[in-house]
């Protein structure tokens, strides 16, 4: 399918920026994408999976957005004040340089003024740093994913915007004027002058305040401070401590801390294909991704959401929830629960095009058996590197372990949720020989009870089970389901979860068939929907998280050179701020929900593994 063309405004400009040119700020709760043009274009408050105030990233008219920018042609530049989420854009003009500079405000720490501790605000400081710059601003909220009709008051020097759900109030330092529904700002600054927004979502509990220059300067070194403090705790000395220190930066601001919930992504429907259909929601707890995401977290020594993460398993997720499954669910929303249901939002065009906008996630649905594997790795590496579990962590685990002896054998949906039948799955077959192998070496090094020849038979034989049907003879190849010979990068993690040797002949030649078939420049498709179709139309781009699982294969099976080109180039289609949406298109852009905490958490483990080999 051919990409549609950017939709065009009268003056020619484009409707939408790319995925790729935006910046990321949050407050552990929510985040917002700030693009180049310093336009706000995502916004959910107060948390990740709030209907959008601003989502003028999915449709340009009816999203919404909160324009911050210089009032004459400027090019802009963006980078993040080093070793934190505040972010900076820069507008150089004809006669000055200005920046604006955007952040979130971390609350929850113990410093909040009195009654304060409730308060979620975004602020934008603008200042100029040369000369003199004219700045116009925008703020046009559309609530409830553009659905939600809403007034605008005057009141005391700012702007209230209330709808039945949301009410949020706008301060300045600069005049603000408004049309009844939207507000806006134009003002002069000269060198050294500088300006503060402040948007609060206000109620019951936080009223309305404005956000004096003083107070934007204390938040602001409070909020790279804590930043800073945060980054501190990491043990990474290695080659690539900026782009390692980066997606660290980014999985913490998918965390919702208020649970200790870990997001996929902080974005819904942003397309794999641009005019395509695989467009889905991602603002919820996958067991897989925030597992991994502890995963890669612990590997720099940062084990406090980790166990943040273990007590949001454990206060919120109650093994049985699943039961018509499972256990386990493979998502769930930040808050718990298990009802995720999925609409389409048909007033959004979708970005550039695409739609159909999707809130909600029928995948919830779906038995996808490796979630039980990636948990109990994690559990297993907390326990190692953080703390050990409790006695009812382990009861937990024990359940889990011994409905997956009973249960590992079934056809299900896989790691990439195809839409498109249950089939025997390898990638399947292999978590749940993770599952049941850690929790073994976890028994016995810690001397739990456990039913370890019930245990120690299932492993055995769901590695055999591997190894009889998951080989294709006739490709040279592990395969992506059994007793079938398409290629699928899933099986990449066969050496890095432990389960076959990484120089094993068997291991060498189906790495030597991926890279001929599957990869394409470091890049790397998941698989081929062609030979192996998933249920929906259309093509998509490569799998970051592939591409990095691809470099730590080759780091194990010591083609080191190979390795670090392949790294070196996957680190080129990073956009500007080195962060990731979930995949890579044709022409090197930047498709899918954006951050993905997927990409970033690759990254992390094959830096760190790559430059442990190098030495």
């Amino acid at each position: 399918m051919a990409e549609t063309p950017f939709p065009q405004d009268p003056a020619g400009a484009p409707r939408y920026l790319p995925i790729a040119d935006h910046g990321l700020i949050g407050d552990l709760r929510s985040v917002a994408l700030v693009g180049t043009n310093g336009t706000i274009d995502w916004y959910c408050c107060p948390s990740f999976d709030a209907p959008s105030v601003f989502a003028a990233v999915l449709d340009a008219d009816r999203g919404g957005c909160f324009e911050l920018a210089a009032a004459v042609p400027a090019r802009t530049k963006q980078f993040y004040f080093p070793d934190t989420n505040v972010l900076i854009t820069r507008f150089f003009t004809e006669d000055g340089v200005g920046e604006v500079q955007d952040f979130m405000p971390v609350t929850g720490q113990g410093d909040e003024l009195p009654g304060e501790e409730g308060r979620h605000r975004l602020i934008r400081r603008v200042v100029c740093v040369r000369g003199t710059v004219p700045f116009r601003s925008l703020v046009a909220p559309r609530f409830g994913y553009g659905a939600d009709p809403h007034t605008l008051r005057a009141q005391g020097g700012m702007i209230l915007f209330e709808s039945a759900r949301r009410s949020l109030a706008l301060t300045s330092t600069v005049p603000l004027d408004h049309d009844g529904q939207d507000a806006r700002a134009a003002f002069k600054l000269g060198e050294g002058e500088s300006a503060v927004f402040a948007l609060d979502l206000v109620g019951d509990q936080v009223s309305p305040r404005g956000c004096p220059r003083t107070e934007a300067e204390r938040e602001f070194n409070a909020t790279v401070a804590y930043w800073r403090r945060w980054l501190h705790q990491s043990r990474y000395r290695g080659r690539w401590r900026e782009m390692v220190h980066r997606s660290a930066l980014t999985l913490k601001l998918l965390t919702y801390a208020p649970t200790g919930a870990i997001v996929a992504a902080p974005t819904t429907s942003l397309p794999e294909q641009p005019g395509g259909e695989r467009n889905w929601d991602y603002r919820y707890v996958w067991i897989r991704d925030a597992a991994f995401c502890v995963y890669a977290l612990l590997r720099l020594g940062f084990s406090g959401e980790a166990e943040a993460f273990m007590r949001f398993l454990t206060t919120h997720i109650s093994p049985g929830d699943g039961a018509a499954l499972g256990p386990l669910q493979i998502m769930y929303g930040i808050d718990g629960r298990s009802d995720l249901p999925e609409r389409e939002l048909t007033h959004l065009e979708g970005h550039r095009g695409s739609a159909p906008v999707r809130v909600g996630n029928a995948a919830a649905g779906q038995l996808q058996l490796d979630i039980y594997g990636a948990l109990i790795d994690s559990v297993y590496l907390y326990d190692k590197w953080a703390q050990p579990i409790s006695s009812g962590q382990w009861d937990d685990v024990c359940r889990l372990v011994d409905w997956v002896c009973g249960h590992w054998d079934q056809p299900d949906e896989g790691v990439w949720e195809t839409r498109g039948g249950r089939k025997n799955f390898l990638y399947s077959r292999l978590m749940c020989w993770v599952a049941v192998e850690r929790a073994i070496r976890l028994a016995n090094r810690r001397g739990l009870p456990a039913d370890l020849p019930r245990w120690r038979q299932a492993r055995d034989t769901i590695y055999r089970r591997i190894m009889d049907r998951g080989w294709s003879e006739r490709r040279g190849a592990f395969v992506q389901h059994e007793d079938g010979d398409v290629l699928d990068a899933s099986v990449l993690m066969m050496p890095l979860a432990k389960f076959i040797a990484p120089t094993d002949p068997k291991w060498l030649s189906t790495l030597d068939a991926l890279t001929g078939e599957l990869v394409s420049d470091s890049l790397v498709y998941r698989y081929n929907p062609e030979a192996s179709p998933d249920g929906l139309r259309g093509d998509e781009g490569t799998f970051s998280i592939c591409s990095f699982w691809y470099v730590e294969a080759l780091v194990r099976a010591g083609r080191l050179d190979e390795a670090r080109l392949a790294f070196e180039k996957m680190l080129t289609y990073a956009n500007h701020l080195g962060l990731y949406a979930e995949e890579i298109g044709r022409t090197g852009e930047q498709q899918g929900n954006f951050p993905q905490a997927f990409t970033h958490l690759a990254l992390i483990s094959a830096a760190f593994n790559l430059d442990r080999a190098l030495g």
